[in-house]
């Protein structure tokens, strides 16, 4: 099968993680969107239709016949079996929401124009991303989903009689994953140890954890799930319920809750966030797509953050606090809870962090994980600041 995900009207809604992605580029659970669609189709072909500006790198490729799928439509076996018995010019719908579609290779892919599509009604219930925090809200389910399809049939590396632990066939160490002197208590949820992952000596597991390949739990790290760690990333102090992005670390003392940090995110010592208002009301967030605040409906909502954002140490973010791409937020007291891309600065005030300067500071970055900082990725910011600049003080 050849798939194509793409960007449906959740895209803006997802913004700031969508500025630099597409929607089935966001994790949730262990894997990727389009990771969890490939597994479940282990010969399917995978490619996305997105923004312009993000076509150079997750690139479109197209065959005599090919199965669309929204982005934000998180799978069970139930809405593959629906999607894959789908035929050529049909389009799957639910209140007025396009789901899937199955087209040969003239199909018009520019406007994905799919009003002359057969529509094929369905009323079952599917579970999806439409806003930021349900990536924290659906972390359980879908870490528990990712366990069962990444671990059936397989047998788990032992874990070293250092540990204390119940529940062990919750359990599940690839090779090469390290765990000593740890405490680990799923508590009926799921811990998942990728490869050459590390749970270093006095950490304390709690609940549902995905730890991808080649993160780290520091010594003596607190964690509460649902909570997922990386790939390549480095958590300390405390955290609960919270979707860490690869290359991101939190790797000090300080708590983080009910948040997600993009990748090549930073959270210098002792950076904190509140994830609950004093009086205890619902929690509204910045919202691209309206231009304001919108309601959360939950009352623990705590830091959404873009792409390679940095906090310095001591940073405080207030309940509900987005942060764009790029930015570096640092000093005394609470910043603005919302804080565009590109900014520089913190509770005194921001001014635009300027991108040569922003490149500069990547460059260093990934190269420090031996990644390249290159055009294609460049290109991708340059467009962020653009499209970002009317948030920005002037």
């Amino acid at each position: 099968m050849n798939l194509i995900f793409f960007d449906g009207h959740q895209r803006n809604d997802l913004l700031p993680l969508t500025f630099t992605r597409p929607t089935a580029d966001l994790r949730v659970g262990i894997l990727k969107i389009w990771e969890k669609w490939q597994k479940r189709l282990p010969e399917s072909q995978v490619s996305f239709w997105t923004e312009a500006y993000l076509s150079e790198k997750f690139k479109l490729n197209t065959s005599s016949d090919n199965y669309l799928i929204n982005g934000s439509l998180l799978p069970d076996n139930k809405i593959v079996s629906i999607i894959q018995n789908l035929k050529l010019g049909q389009v799957l719908v639910k209140n007025n929401v396009v789901w899937a579609a199955r087209c040969s290779a003239d199909f018009e892919f520019a406007t994905l124009d799919f009003s002359i599509f057969e529509q094929v009604e369905f009323s079952y219930n599917v579970s999806s991303i439409s806003y930021p925090w349900d990536i924290f809200r659906l972390n359980g389910q879908e870490i528990e989903a990712d366990f069962k399809l990444i671990t059936n049939g397989r047998t788990s590396q032992p874990l070293s009689d250092t540990n204390r632990f119940r529940q062990a066939d919750r359990i599940f160490l690839e090779p090469g994953a390290k765990v000593e002197f740890a405490i680990l208590n799923p508590d009926n949820g799921y811990i998942y140890i990728g490869e050459d992952a590390e749970i270093m000596e006095g950490a304390v597991v709690r609940g549902s954890l995905a730890m991808c390949e080649h993160s780290a739990l520091k010594m003596s790290a607190k964690i509460y799930g649902p909570t997922t760690v990386g790939p390549h990333s480095k958590v300390g102090g405390e955290v609960n319920n919270s979707v860490i992005y690869g290359y991101s670390n939190k790797a000090h003392d300080g708590f983080l809750g009910n948040s997600v940090l993009g990748e090549w995110c930073n959270l210098g010592a002792d950076t904190n966030n509140s994830n609950l208002k004093n009086n205890y009301e619902e929690v509204k967030v910045w919202n691209y797509q309206s231009g304001g605040f919108k309601r959360t409906g939950l009352q623990f909502c705590g830091l959404i953050m873009g792409d390679h954002s940095k906090a310095g140490i001591n940073t405080m973010f207030n309940t509900g606090t987005v942060v764009g791409v790029s930015s570096n937020i640092f000093g005394s007291g609470f910043p603005r809870n919302f804080v565009p891309s590109f900014s520089w600065g913190g509770a005194s005030g921001f001014e635009t962090y300027k991108t040569s300067k922003a490149f500069q500071t990547a460059k260093l970055v990934m190269s420090r994980r031996n990644i390249d900082f290159d055009a294609t990725e460049q290109k991708i910011l340059e467009t962020v600041f653009a499209l970002t600049e009317q948030y920005r003080a002037k």
